[in-house]
């Protein structure tokens, strides 16, 4: 593990190539997206749970890191946090962009779905959510409330702690806590 405040070669080649993105290198994009794609678009999807949509957010938090490079501040974390922060601030807009909305399907689109169901993945799909679903209500309930507010729906870590009335901090802390629970509790053996 890196001390604080110690910098790793990594970080430094992230530095680097955002530097250079404010010489339009196109180069640097393409080694930054290569280094970065697989977690945002994991992170997305997490929040998501639609490859589209999840594809979208990522491609537009390559945008906004691209076009806003010299808006990151190392004193603040790594290259990676930033640009993942950017990734989850964009589906958090998504999942909000969609409470207010009705979720409508062509007809058409409808009966082919309804076609083409898989049953085996929707039966794993279920058993999936039932474990988590279970999982969670083993959690002490700070720490549940917490994740569902963060992750479900979509609040910030500052929205979770004026919430619950309690400080960033705190928040933090639980959800680190409960992730690791849910970790250990959700991870087949190897």
């Amino acid at each position: 593990m890196v001390a604080r405040g110690v910098r790793s070669e990594l970080d430094r080649r992230d530095e680097e190539l955002l530097a250079r993105f404010e010489r339009d290198d196109l180069e640097a994009l393409q080694e930054f997206y290569d280094r970065h794609h697989a977690a945002a678009f994991g992170l997305a999807l997490r929040m998501l749970g639609d490859r589209g949509a999840a594809e979208d957010v990522v491609q537009d938090a390559f945008v906004a890191a691209w076009r806003r490079a010299v808006s990151y501040n190392a004193a603040r974390g790594s290259v990676r946090g930033w640009f993942l922060g950017i990734v989850r601030h964009r589906a958090i807009d998504v999942i909000r962009q969609r409470a207010g909305q009705p979720a409508l399907v062509p007809i058409d689109n409808a009966l082919a779905t309804a076609d083409k169901t898989d049953v085996y993945r929707d039966v794993a799909r279920t058993i999936d959510a039932q474990a988590v679903r279970r999982a969670l209500l083993d959690l002490p309930d700070e720490q549940r409330q917490t994740i569902e507010l963060a992750y479900f729906k979509g609040l910030t870590c500052v929205e979770v702690a004026d919430r619950m009335r309690v400080p960033v901090g705190t928040v933090k802390g639980r959800l680190r806590l409960a992730m690791k629970k849910l970790r250990a509790v959700l991870t087949p053996p190897e």
